[in-house]
């Protein structure tokens, strides 16, 4: 058993933007606490996280790492995130392991575009949110506009809880000081905004607090973690992980100022009567994977687990929620980096890791037999779609194992083979989401690829009521095929989950129930290949109302036929459309840039939904435009901003696509045999 309690354990991820030194923060983590005899640097290539030969050879990280520390006899798991906003995925999963999320800023670039999207998610989820002001010696530092731009940015809950010292060499703590020496503003009026915040957590503190003017260094103490989890302070502490600056102060800040397991955001259970709360202390073992990681040397796949109740042993069996066999762990894992240990046992709250093991991002995993699952963290639809085809011959299955390797590593990286173009197409967050992937399985899997251009997820609908009818009839020498299908279609909302409303309207037995199941058959098998352009259908509802049968004829593939052919001739009479994917893009420029932007984007049918003014002389752009009209967007950014630009987009919706551009989509499309009769 571990020598630490679940009111021991603190689990945190680090997250924000890239180049906000979050690698370096955890490599001073390690280094200060003994776990590592040398201070870990992302610049020489000597990091014990940033280990693959892809995130040395690009400077920063690309999938999560997770290490833990003991200080102060508490256990801290942290986990590393990605930081550019192609690789959101692995930064979000991280989520659903941890209570507390650390937000990394660079105290010159400020708030950036990952700083705030993981900021959001964190909030979104419940979490905790503490924010870190990093490199504060870095050249044209200005703190106390970052200060003020974080507080406009995020709230006024954002309250500096230590404050940088002798040019920034250190840090002064202000939960426990009311005076001191600081570089900027002033600890006394820092001390004092932070028991403020605390006693807002409650009437009774805020009625002390009014009474008294204050509130006891102990009931400050026994409250800030309260306030944490409320919202009521957002902690903002400043540090120099390099120099290691502030690295000391930030974990003991997290040892005693951020929640536990017990008193952090808690998870539940989804059953198929509802929903119940996980109780940490019950006996059961509960606990939910977030992360599977392949070691890019051995080849060996580990599934890292958040234990949210219970506890496991090696000699346990873990099962799937459902499932009733299960598998023999063998070894529970405890990592650092790329390096790992045995434990003996996982308790409620901590994270551990098992080898050899076909779990999947999301799966909930027990001991014993539950059908509960918990909710896994949303995370981007992967919009941006590329063709890939081998150079060489024989390599078409070694490239559907390399990337069904990568789609189990990253939630934000899916594939798919096109039933109706015969491809193999990937789909990521970005252009350079899917050209780090493609790097990575060059150099892992010796496999090198050809592309096409981004492929466009269109989808189809209707936009009125019709009616369709089909008679199938095949004689062919002896037993024919007979079936006749009546049915009316109408638009549901844009949107629908699920995409197709069914309904059996047929009364007598003009239709036999038996034949049900092969007319919906026909029917879905049309939403999944489209009638307009071969794109997905969605949004419909079908009523079967009418038809005939034969009662030597009839056969399940002729009721089969009728319907997907009734069904098509309905969607051709109620005004079909083709429908676009529309994302939300945040475009980051230098403020030079933003006319020559705005223009573009308003040339690929963009409309802008805001901007923001960000330090450093940058400009965030908000827009919502068409995916179809991103194709090249990569370059053509790089070619206005000088490569100073960057962008994220994430799926907002569908729309109709205008007429002649729906002509030309629809004018490439060749049915096949069965959906032309």
């Amino acid at each position: 058993m571990p020598s630490y309690a679940t009111s021991d354990i603190r689990n945190i991820a680090i997250v924000g933007h890239s180049g906000s030194g979050k690698t370096s923060l955890c490599e001073a983590f390690l280094h200060a606490t003994g776990a590592t005899s040398r201070l870990g640097n992302t610049a020489d290539k000597t990091s014990h996280l940033d280990v693959e030969e892809e995130e040395k050879e690009r400077g920063y990280t690309i999938d999560s790492h997770v290490l833990h520390v003991g200080h102060d006899n508490k256990e801290i798991n942290i986990i590393d995130t990605p930081g550019a906003p192609d690789f959101i995925g692995p930064s979000i999963s991280s989520l659903a392991a941890v209570e507390t999320a650390l937000i990394v800023i660079h105290a010159v670039g400020g708030v950036q575009v990952n700083t705030r999207r993981m900021r959001e998610q964190a909030k979104s989820n419940g979490l905790a949110r503490v924010l870190i002001v990093n490199r504060i010696d870095a050249d044209n530092v200005d703190l106390p506009a970052l200060v003020e731009n974080l507080k406009e940015s995020f709230g006024s809950a954002v309250t500096p809880v230590n404050l940088p010292a002798g040019g920034g060499k250190s840090v002064v703590d202000c939960i426990a000081n009311d005076s001191g020496e600081v570089d900027f503003s002033s600890v006394a009026e820092a001390h004092t905004d932070i028991v403020e915040r605390v006693a807002e957590v409650d009437d009774a503190l805020m009625n002390r607090y009014f009474e008294e003017g204050t509130l006891s260094a102990e009931e400050v103490s026994a409250n800030f973690v309260r306030a944490i989890v409320a919202g009521t302070i957002v902690p903002l502490l400043f540090t120099n992980a390099v120099k290691k600056v502030g690295v000391t102060e930030l974990l003991d800040f997290i040892s005693k100022g951020c929640p536990s397991p017990l008193t952090g955001k808690q998870r539940t259970l989804v059953l198929d009567d509802g929903e119940i709360p996980i109780d940490p202390t019950s006996d059961l073992f509960c606990g939910q994977v977030f992360k599977v990681a392949v070691d890019h040397k051995s080849h060996m796949r580990y599934s890292f687990i958040r234990v949210f109740s219970g506890k496991a042993k090696s000699d346990d069996h873990l099962m799937l929620s459902g499932d009733k066999k299960g598998a023999r762990p063998g070894h529970l894992l405890k990592f650092i980096g790329e390096e790992h240990k045995d434990i003996d046992a996982a308790i409620a709250g901590d994270i551990f890791a098992v080898a050899k093991q076909e779990l999947h991002i999301g799966d909930t995993v027990f001991t014993s037999f539950h059908d509960g699952r918990i909710p896994m963290v949303k995370t981007p639809t992967p919009m941006f779609s590329l063709a890939i085809m081998p150079k060489s011959r024989g390599d078409e299955t070694k490239i559907g194992d390399a990337v069904r390797r990568f789609s189990d590593i990253d939630p934000c990286f899916k594939i798919l083979h096109d039933a109706q173009t015969h491809e193999l197409v990937i789909s990521g967050t970005g252009d350079l989401h899917l050209r780090v992937i493609l790097a990575r399985m060059a150099r892992q899997f010796k496999i090198e690829v050809e592309t096409k251009p981004p492929k466009i997820p269109y989808r189809e609908t209707i936009t009125a009521k019709a009616e369709g009818h089909h008679r199938h009839k095949k004689q062919t020498g002896g037993a024919g095929q007979f079936g006749e299908v009546y049915l009316r279609i109408e638009p549901l909302e844009r949107g629908s989950d699920p995409t197709l409303e069914w309904s059996w309207d047929i009364f007598g037995a003009s239709i036999p129930t038996q034949f049900e199941p092969a007319i919906k058959k026909g029917v879905v098998e049309l939403m999944e290949h489209g009638a307009l352009a071969g794109f997905p259908l969605q949004d419909v509802k079908v009523s079967i109302y009418d038809g005939k049968h034969h009662p030597v004829d009839s056969k399940e593939v002729a009721f089969k036929t009728a319907g997907k052919l009734a069904f098509k001739d309905a969607i051709l009479k109620a005004k079909p459309a083709l429908l676009e994917p529309i994302v939300n893009i945040e475009v980051t420029v230098p403020s030079d840039n933003v006319g020559d932007i705005t223009g573009d984007l308003a040339q690929r049918r963009g409309r802008p939904t805001g901007q923001d003014l960000l330090p450093g002389n940058l400009t965030l752009i908000t827009a919502q435009v068409p995916l179809a009209k991103l194709s090249d967007y990569h370059s053509r950014l790089s070619s206005i901003t000088g490569g100073k630009g960057s962008y994220s987009l994430e799926f907002s919706h569908y729309e109709n696509v205008p007429g002649n551009e729906a002509k030309a989509v629809m004018a490439q499309y060749k049915p096949r045999e069965e959906e032309s009769e």
